[in-house]
């Protein structure tokens, strides 16, 4: 067994003891723990409660937008602090202190290994969440096509997208293959990808079904999913903590690993005639992640590797990012900066990344990222079982289980990147998923991120 595997099984060893002691203590909280239910004269904000079935509750609030008031009420899911408004953070000797002018109304900071919650502000708060919604979106349905199904578009297909929709450039007519959609989908946050895939997994109400199910499944009781694409809709919420357990468990997918780091790549276009010839050319699209692909006002961010960023007139702009350094894969959410400068929700998250670096080792937790509720019955590791969560090729073929790093900024059709995602070793989730862990809520990423030069 290579080192770095056999470090990573003695830390998880070390860590599943002390795990199974506190189980009668934590697990009950986890896995029955209640949806929350701020008032909506408090909030403002929509704040349709999730049922069992993923439809909202007749008690939600019309309103459009959201207040600047976080509701008295919060779920306390994870640890009590994560319910309470405002900043909540335990700084011990050394510790830095949070960044200044942090002007999100919602943002956390945890560990993507450990689930360890370092800092958080309203964590809970149910907001509109814009296209960072994409992130449950793939981790719902990205297992279920091979990349290399090819579809032709169709009608309907792109019926019913929100007016001012990011697009991709998807054709009427035109065929694509699951790869290209994804792509559409992570790098160019296009609703006419989504809306595609949508159609080709049932239609828009059954994937808004299998996204609710799948929430409650990852313990996501602050959201309701009303359209998949993320696009504004009456009773559409989230939170910061949320999206962090959406990315946390999409990042256990090597295909999700692969196109949220994906800084640039080919993209079919219109097939035209000339002279008799058909003729069919690609042009290149970039991630509009700008802490991956830089800006004019802020550089790349060392170590990122994705995950989802989002803007819309209700939800402002919101962003999750994950990154590595020596060693440590921090997750940070934001959520509508009340700062509008350029880029603002991209700074105030590698302010927090930053932060994060340094306290680590140095802070107390105030909470935790719950484990999905399967979790407790068999193992804690999302990938456990290789051809249900990474891909076998049988049943939806969405990411094979390898050895190596993915090669997550150089897409299948040679464009360009700077950057190797998260990558999951396949022996290893073997070798956990037969130790039958139980409550085990460690999720190791021993290929962690990387810069390519």
């Amino acid at each position: 067994m290579p080192a770095p595997m056999m470090q990573t099984v003695r830390r998880t060893l070390l860590v599943t003891s002390a795990t199974l002691a506190s189980l009668a203590l934590t697990a009950p909280a986890s896995l029955a723990a209640p949806s929350p239910s701020p008032s909506p004269a408090a909030s403002g904000s929509p704040s349709a409660s999730v049922s069992p079935s993923g439809s909202p509750s007749t008690s939600v609030s019309a309103s459009a937008s959201p207040s600047v008031t976080p509701p008295a009420n919060m779920s306390s899911l994870g640890g009590t602090r994560l319910g309470q408004a405002g900043t909540q953070v335990a700084i011990a000797g050394g510790a830095p202190v949070l960044p200044k002018d942090l002007t999100a109304r919602s943002w956390i900071v945890a560990d993507a290994e450990s689930g360890d919650v370092l800092a958080a502000h309203n964590a809970h708060w149910r907001l509109p969440p814009a296209s960072t919604m994409k992130m449950l979106f793939a981790d719902t349905v990205l297992p279920r096509f091979p990349k290399s199904t090819v579809h032709k578009v169709e009608a309907k297909d792109l019926a019913g997208m929100g007016a001012g929709s990011s697009l991709v450039g998807i054709k009427e007519g035109e065929t694509y293959t699951v790869h290209d959609l994804w792509l559409g989908v992570f790098l160019r946050s296009g609703n006419d990808a989504v809306h595609v895939l949508s159609q080709m997994n049932g239609g828009i109400g059954e994937t808004v079904k299998d996204m609710n199910e799948h929430a409650e499944e990852l313990q996501a009781l602050d959201t309701n999913v009303v359209s998949p694409d993320g696009y504004d809709a009456p009773h559409q919420v989230s939170s910061a903590y949320d999206l962090t357990l959406f990315a946390r468990s999409g990042l256990q997918k090597q295909d999700f690993r692969e196109y949220c780091s994906t800084v640039t790549a080919k993209f079919p276009g219109e097939t035209t005639k000339k002279k008799g010839k058909t003729s069919r050319g690609t042009f290149e699209i970039q991630n509009t992640n700008r802490l991956l692909s830089g800006d004019y006002d802020i550089s790349q961010y060392p170590g990122i590797a994705g995950v989802k960023n989002g803007n819309t007139t209700n939800a402002g702009a919101t962003f999750t990012g994950v990154a590595e350094r020596n060693g440590k894969v921090l997750l940070v959410t934001v959520m509508n900066p009340e700062k509008t400068d350029h880029n603002e929700v991209y700074k105030e998250t590698a302010a927090l990344l930053d932060w994060g670096f340094q306290a680590a080792g140095k802070v107390t937790p105030v909470g935790e990222l719950v484990a999905p509720k399967g979790t407790a019955q068999a193992s804690a590791q999302p990938g456990a079982n290789p051809s249900a969560s990474e891909g076998s090729g049988q049943a939806g073929g969405a990411g094979d289980v390898s050895a190596k790093p993915v090669a997550g900024a150089v897409t299948e059709s040679g464009s360009g990147g700077m950057w190797i995602a998260l990558a999951i070793t396949g022996g290893l989730l073997a070798l956990l998923a037969g130790g039958g862990y139980l409550v085990n809520r460690r999720w190791p990423l021993p290929d962690l991120v990387r810069r390519r030069r």
